[in-house]
């Protein structure tokens, strides 16, 4: 907490629902109920869903397996996505569904750049530098 009591992250019921909304979507998407020609064939994750502190908005983040065609697949979903809500509504027990917004995952090409970075000639002559230091 900050000085002035004010949580500095999601609280728990944030977290909880967008468990809740993650779990309904990866149950949707593996049963294939969405009808959409980018989504045909393609297996969509559901790494992570944000919820606002007043649970009217989810932002869902998602990656295609492998990674590809993700903005063709997010595009897909935002375009269902009343029908979308539609059918995870009734799994949450909320007075209100939230609106959900699908964006791309970049969690895992961010983790692969900075990888590929720690891995890098000059990372590495630092390091080992270090080590003659020692």
């Amino acid at each position: 907490m900050k000085k002035d009591n004010k949580p500095t992250g999601p609280s728990q019921r944030m977290l909880r629902v967008g468990e809740l909304v993650r779990h309904a979507l990866a149950a949707m998407f593996a049963r294939g109920e969405i009808e959409d020609d980018a989504l045909r064939g393609a297996v969509v994750t559901v790494p992570e869903v944000r919820m606002t502190a007043d649970l009217k908005i989810a932002n869902v983040y998602v990656m295609p397996l492998g990674g590809s065609h993700a903005e063709e697949i997010v595009a897909a979903l935002n375009r269902h996505r009343k029908f979308i809500r539609g059918q995870v509504a009734p799994q949450l027990n909320l007075k209100f569904a939230p609106e959900i917004r699908f964006f791309v995952d970049d969690t895992f090409e961010e983790a692969g750049r900075i990888d590929a970075l720690l891995r890098s000639d000059r990372v590495q002559r630092d390091l080992s530098d270090e080590d003659d230091d020692a």
